[in-house]
């Protein structure tokens, strides 16, 4: 039984979270609490496997609070935000201070999505869990399927032999991706492509986020635009991002299509394009997240002469998205997030 304490100052939230877990026979609220003060004290008393976080709440608010948490009594904590800039601003920061992922506030009766939210909100407990003893923050010791010494990055001389990184993340993406893009150098040689589950209210504040502590520029992409070297391309929330050739140039893309997609952006829909229009020139990348989203395209770019990197087991958040393509023998390279960067390094030369 995975025990919960959910932490919101509303009635109809906390009641509405815990009647959504416990439709899961595996998934018990020990507790409710109305605000970050009361919350700690409940964590003390029940000491749960996961937290929902409110972030606005009286006394004590949810980034206080898990400040606390992590401090103290660190364990997986789903932040509860609403959809809004001020919302994904705070949510983003929470994961920096150690949330692993977060839950979108749309719970009102007639919302059309609650099936869906329900259904993630218990997925995303039951996979976070398993997580417990692995404090986000933490360095965890490599555990790749081979041996896999730290990376020393290369100088960069010569003509890079591949032009574009493509990279595929999902739940606990946000820390993950900042790790690896804040380590590369101003000069990289490619571009980088990013499908992160994200909604759309996140991925504009996520990428000025990105952009404020990279060397490299990091922008949400919009409409159709050439691909620069040294930039990194988030996908818009909701929609898709590809990468086509025009002429001579390569152009990153915003698409609405195929509109019945599992998760909107698609890793899959990413990296195939990128396999069609770069092959070998091209490195594909999966890091931490549910599911099997990207391994139809790491396929598709490992057939075409592309690498392809892993995000290891000990350092993801959710082993779902590597584990698909480490399982389909797929990979080149299996990484810790720590090592992340460096073989992006490396890997453009090889």
């Amino acid at each position: 039984m995975i025990k919960v304490v959910v932490v919101d100052d509303s009635a109809f939230m906390r009641k509405a979270l815990t009647t959504m877990l416990e439709k899961d026979p595996d998934i018990k609220v020990v507790a409710t609490a109305r605000n970050g003060a009361e919350g700690l004290t409940v964590i003390r008393q029940y000491n749960p496997d996961v937290v929902t976080l409110d972030i606005e709440m009286p006394k004590m608010d949810g980034l206080t609070a898990l400040r606390h948490i992590m401090m103290e009594m660190p364990r997986p904590v789903l932040m509860i935000s609403s959809l809004t800039m001020e919302g994904a601003e705070s949510t983003l920061k929470a994961m920096e201070l150690g949330a692993v992922d977060f839950i979108p506030k749309q719970l009102s009766k007639v919302s059309l999505d609650i099936v869906k939210i329900e259904r993630d909100l218990q997925q995303k407990v039951k996979y976070v869990s398993r997580r417990k003893l692995r404090a986000p923050r933490t360095r965890r010791p490599s555990v790749a399927a081979r041996p896999a010494a730290r990376v020393a990055p290369p100088v960069m001389h010569g003509r890079p032999k591949r032009d574009v990184v493509a990279i595929g993340v999902s739940t606990g993406g946000p820390p993950a991706v900042q790790k690896v893009l804040s380590k590369l150098p101003a000069n990289y040689p490619a571009s980088i492509l990013i499908a992160q589950h994200m909604p759309a209210a996140f991925t504009g504040p996520f990428a000025k986020r990105l952009d404020s502590v990279c060397k490299i520029k990091v922008k949400e992409a919009n409409g159709t635009e050439p691909i620069a070297p040294g930039t990194a391309y988030i996908s818009p929330g909701g929609k898709h991002i590809v990468l086509q050739q025009r002429g001579s140039r390569m152009e990153v893309a915003v698409k609405e299509e195929p509109a019945d997609a599992l998760y909107k952006p698609s890793a899959n829909v990413l990296i195939e394009s990128v396999a069609k229009a770069q092959g070998r020139r091209a490195v594909g990348a999966i890091f931490t997240g549910m599911g099997n989203d990207g391994l139809l395209g790491i396929r598709e770019l490992k057939n075409r002469g592309g690498y392809i990197l892993a995000q290891n087991d000990a350092s993801c958040v959710v082993y779902g998205m590597p584990k698909a393509i480490v399982d389909a023998k797929l990979t080149d390279e299996i990484l810790d997030i720590d090592d992340m960067a460096a073989a992006l390094m490396a890997s453009i030369y090889k």
